[in-house]
């Protein structure tokens, strides 16, 4: 009942409070915390009932400074007042929001708990249910098993007083003697036989629901891998997308250059009678498609320059597009962005790549260019030295130069400058996208 209270109030409050995501990143994956509507309205009540609180509660402050202290004394009591008024009320808030959140994580406990409960309860009340009716059937077949038996034996007894009675009769007693001897044989025979098939229903019951235990964990195992499948590829979709990149188009170069047989990803096949797949071989492959495109959209993030070309400290002295000349020649296009630093900070490939370009250029004065996949192109301009010759493969990282001020330059910076088949294009683009993963 909880958990169906809790997640209609979601569904009706997603309109105006849609869920967030807070992920969480570490050197080997990505986490995320879920902040459902619920969370939400209820830190957004907090709120406005703390800042309401907040409020009346200056407002008498003041009230009270300006009645009862007049003069500089009187105002630096009352600020010093209303200073730790509002350090506690702060301290409070904090208080109350770690609370708020402890409380949302006790009643999700407590949601899972009681959801557990009754899907226990339900499945008892089956099994209950199950064993009631089997005993009453096999109860029922005892009773009539029973009367048959005890009416063979009196039918049995009567024909016996008969015979008796009767010239010769001790043939036929005989006679009568080993068919009841041999009718009660058959029915133990019988009830052999209805223990043995009882005994076999119910290795077939805890058969079945074993079975049944069996699916309903291999379908938790697959909901959990369909998730975390789901939630890994989501940040590299948005990150490849922000760069301005085909996704599709991307994929399909990377199997292009990676296009060997076999491989450790390969689709789940099953025997079947009917030569169909089942839904757990479907889910299995799907999971293993979404593995594969993992992998692929690693292998590419290696060879786009998506890391940062500066580690150490900088600042913005530039950015793309139209700006003021800083030689003075009016309003001009800038093809790359700007990253000021001390002579000698250490430049670095920000991808994988081959130098094409590796010396002096009109205007870039010391300038490096790296060709990577997918047709994108870098350069680096101004460098006071560099460090790498025309054909040098690189890795993600390595420095290929020192920041400086050669060429058309007023000051040591590097200029950082992005091409896609032979466009300039915005190179935050790249960076602010590569901080979703590196």
């Amino acid at each position: 009942m909880l958990k169906r209270i809790s997640y209609r109030l979601n569904t009706s409050l997603e309109h105006w409070l849609p869920e967030q995501r807070l992920y969480l990143k570490s050197d080997t994956n990505t986490r995320f915390v879920r902040i459902r509507p619920v969370t939400q309205l209820a830190a957004l009540t907090g709120s406005v009932a703390l800042v309401g609180w907040v409020m009346v509660a200056s407002a008498m402050v003041f009230m009270d400074g300006m009645a009862t202290g007049p003069g500089k004394v009187a105002t630096a009591r009352q600020q010093a007042l209303y200073e730790d008024r509002l350090n506690t009320i702060s301290s409070d808030r904090d208080t109350r929001a770690e609370e708020a959140a402890t409380a949302q994580q006790r009643f999700s406990l407590a949601l899972n708990e009681v959801s557990e409960m009754q899907s226990r309860l339900l499945k008892s009340e089956d099994q209950r249910r199950e064993l009631e009716s089997g005993l009453a059937a096999v109860q029922d077949t005892l009773r009539k098993t029973l009367s048959e038996r005890d009416a063979a034996r009196a039918e049995a007894q009567r024909m016996i007083a008969s015979l008796n009675d009767q010239d010769g009769g001790t043939e036929a007693t005989d006679t009568l003697q080993m068919m009841t001897a041999a009718l009660d044989d058959i029915a133990r025979q019988r009830d052999d036989l209805e223990r043995t098939a009882q005994q076999a229903g119910a290795e077939t019951e805890e058969i079945q629901n074993a079975k049944a235990a069996l699916e309903a964990r291999n379908d938790a195992i697959f909901s959990q891998l369909e998730d975390a499948v789901e939630m890994s590829m989501e940040p590299l979709d948005k990150m490849f997308r922000a760069a301005g990149l085909n996704t599709d188009d991307l994929l399909r170069q990377v199997r292009r250059g990676y296009g060997g047989q076999g491989g450790p990803l390969e689709p789940v096949s099953l025997s079947t009678m009917n030569g169909r797949t089942s839904s757990e071989e479907n889910r299995a492959n799907a999971i293993l498609d979404g593995l594969e495109r993992m992998n692929m959209y690693r292998i590419a993030a290696t060879h786009v320059p998506l890391a940062m070309p500066v580690e150490a400290r900088f600042r913005y002295s530039s950015p793309f597009g139209y700006r003021n000349d800083p030689k003075g020649r009016g309003r001009r296009f800038h093809a790359g962005v700007d990253m000021a630093a001390p002579v000698g900070t250490p430049i670095l490939a920000p991808g994988e790549g081959t130098v094409v370009r590796a010396g002096w250029v009109n205007g870039y004065g010391n300038m490096v260019e790296i060709r990577h996949d997918f047709g994108i192109e870098t350069r680096y301009g101004h460098m006071s030295k560099i460090r790498v010759k025309v054909g040098d493969k690189l890795s993600r990282g390595d420095r290929i130069g020192d920041m400086g001020s050669t060429g058309r330059s007023t000051g040591s910076h590097l200029h950082y400058e992005v091409r896609v088949g032979d466009k300039v294009v915005n190179p935050m683009t790249f960076i602010k996208a590569g901080r979703d993963v590196f």
